[in-house]
């Protein structure tokens, strides 16, 4: 019979080893399952194409709550052959995810969606370009050639000039790295959407088409940012076009000149040759000077019935203008718009 000391002894090694394996299993699970970060707040890494295991890793350092929690991460891609099942997106480690879930995501391309905001006035397809590239993979360049590529144009019944109609004011989700062209095509659903058998019929009984419904649209948008009487702009101007007139439309000629900053258009900016100049060329432009607002287009779709064919920015600088329907009561609501921004030394 073995002395109790020995049963002791034996007792004591057991407990240790119990404890120590106690142990192991806590660090293990902290390690693994506990939250990744020291803060519960919203925190993303983005991988690109070419990317390493060892360059995803380099991304996550910074965002452990420890070294500990890092080589969690660390161990569970080698023990999942991360190296070899590398997805580029967006992918989010924040908002208490532990290790096995940041893993799991990156692995299982379990990316996240970001937001595409298209917003009115935007006025030309570099500007939209840039304005995305803040949000997405690819860059303005990227974006730009798809953009203005007439093949894929073509196939979304789009040409360079009325591209920019594509991109119906909304906000848009998407996975981070989607390409240039899946973002035409995504725009080109959205418009479809948009363009209703109703929106349709309305375009055709003005004799326009959704393109030129854009494009005019566009005008009234840059032309009143007072949203009451879009629809009197939008009746004037088909008032012009039934009767022959050009459009004469002031900000047509800042895109023309591509000079934004101009506050009051001289007669010596009417001269620039150009198919967007209305004050030269008869008829719409070839495509629209800025993404349109949806009210702009339903002020085209169902514009004001009145007899008016001159409108001019009211003097009081309220936003508002002034209609006419001849040319010497236009002439005097131009003289007094005049006079007010020589008072103002507006040049």
């Amino acid at each position: 019979m073995k002395p109790f000391s020995s049963y002791s002894r034996q007792k004591k090694t057991w407990l240790s080893i119990l404890c120590a394996l106690l142990l192991f299993v806590s660090v293990f699970a902290y390690t693994l399952f506990s939250s990744f970060r020291s803060s519960d707040a919203p925190a993303s890494i983005y991988v690109r194409e070419g990317d390493t295991a060892a360059s995803v890793m380099e991304q996550l350092e910074p965002l452990a709550g420890n070294s500990l929690k890092m080589q969690g991460v660390k161990l569970l891609a080698f023990l999942t052959n991360y190296s070899s099942h590398i997805h580029p997106g967006k992918f989010q480690v924040g908002k208490g995810a532990s290790a096995f879930t940041i893993v799991r995501r990156l692995r299982g391309n379990h990316k996240e969606t970001v937001k595409l905001v298209v917003v009115p006035c935007i006025r030309k397809v570099e500007d939209l370009a840039g304005r995305l590239s803040t949000c997405l993979a690819a860059d303005s360049l990227q974006l730009l050639e798809a953009f203005t590529d007439t093949t894929t144009l073509k196939e979304c019944g789009m040409t360079p000039q009325t591209a920019i109609a594509l991109f119906i004011p909304n906000t848009y989700y998407c996975y981070w790295d989607i390409t240039p062209n899946e973002i035409l095509w995504k725009m080109k659903k959205a418009y479809q959407n948009f363009w209703t058998k109703q929106r349709k019929a309305d375009a055709e009984a003005l004799g326009l088409t959704p393109n030129e419904v854009m494009t005019l649209a566009s005008i009234v948008e840059q032309e009143t940012a007072y949203e009451p009487e879009r629809n009197a702009v939008a009746g004037m101007y088909l008032n012009r076009l039934r009767q022959g007139m050009k459009l004469q439309a002031d900000p047509t000629v800042k895109y023309a000149l591509n000079d934004f900053s101009i506050k009051r258009i001289m007669h010596h900016h009417l001269t620039v040759e150009s198919p967007y100049n209305t004050y030269r060329v008869e008829g719409l432009p070839p495509g629209p000077i800025c993404i349109p607002s949806e009210s702009s287009v339903e002020a085209v779709l169902h514009p004001a019935e009145h007899s008016y064919i001159y409108m001019c920015a009211s003097p009081d600088f309220s936003g508002k203008h002034c209609f006419a329907t001849t040319y010497e009561e236009h002439m005097e609501n131009a003289r007094k718009y005049a006079e007010a921004l020589d008072q103002r030394n507006i040049k």
